[in-house]
């Protein structure tokens, strides 16, 4: 990054998403990544329900923007997404929450989103905005990095991390590729907790967080994080025992449809408990 900026546009500081896992491994577990969309049920709701995660044990914040075609996203997230549109989010709603909720807790905020959404508002305007906000960085699910020169200048150009995903069925080269320029730590894409075959899936994510160490991602500068269907304290703990951190989203969302603000903190602080004994 240059050490000369121009006036008035603001620079996020050395990735506190990075520096919030490698304390955690200091203590000698891992992080917890808690997912929420943000406007869901309502915007003043989900602002509070963020808060609530972090107060009961949610190390990051992956807020998620709403958007009308969530092609990778399962059923819970999607129906509190369409919830969300149909109550009127906006992707300025997006900023306000993160604004609101960092002047509240000090974990870092990382946004959730489609990529067509920042073309649309503008990559380097986005970039800007979030920095304003108190974000710290993206996770861009259907961005590639051989796709992502624009996001790769501007997120260099602010400092914001940029978290890319790599899955099984990712080549060497792409895995190589996602280790070598995500920020923050890698989004390893697992099929954790689905019914069945619970040895197979938990061999995949191993094998897969294996396979990023083999091309760079060593636990010390650099971290993997594994999402995807984890929904206990005790999937989190087992997670831990070979990741960096555990990121769950659609039991957290879940928990907040079903019992309001009460209800998710209490769903953070058993999911946190799998932290302790990591």
């Amino acid at each position: 990054m240059s050490d000369i900026e121009a006036p008035g546009v603001a620079i996020a500081p050395a990735s506190s998403v990075a520096a919030r896992i490698r304390q955690r491994r200091s203590e000698g577990t891992g992080a917890l990544v808690g997912y929420l969309p943000i406007g869901f049920p309502d915007l003043a709701t989900s602002i509070e329900a963020a808060v609530a995660l972090v107060e009961n044990g949610v190390d990051v914040l992956e807020l998620g923007l709403p958007y009308s075609d969530p092609v990778m996203d399962g059923p819970v997230i999607q129906a509190a997404a369409q919830q969300s549109l149909a109550n009127g989010f906006k992707l300025r709603h997006g900023f306000e929450a993160v604004r609101e909720i960092a002047a509240q807790v000090d974990a870092p905020i990382l946004l959730m989103t489609y990529w067509n959404p920042i073309v649309q508002y503008g990559v380097d305007r986005f970039a800007d905005d979030l920095v304003a906000a108190g974000g710290a960085g993206l996770i861009t699910p259907d961005l590639v990095p051989d796709e992502a020169s624009d996001w790769l200048a501007a997120s260099d150009r602010t400092g914001l991390d940029r978290v890319f995903l790599a899955a099984p069925s990712s080549s060497e080269a792409r895995l190589r590729r996602a280790a070598e320029l995500s920020r923050g730590f890698v989004y390893a894409v697992s099929t954790m907790g689905i019914t069945g075959a619970r040895a197979d899936v938990d061999r995949a994510a191993r094998g897969l967080v294996g396979r990023l160490r083999d091309v760079g991602v060593d636990g010390e500068s650099s971290f993997t994080c594994v999402g995807i269907g984890i929904s206990t304290g005790a999937q989190v703990r087992e997670v831990l025992g070979y990741a960096d951190g555990a990121i769950v989203g659609s039991a957290l969302v879940a928990a907040l449809a079903e019992g309001g603000v009460s209800a998710v903190a209490a769903c953070a602080a058993g999911l946190a408990e799998g932290t302790v004994s990591a």
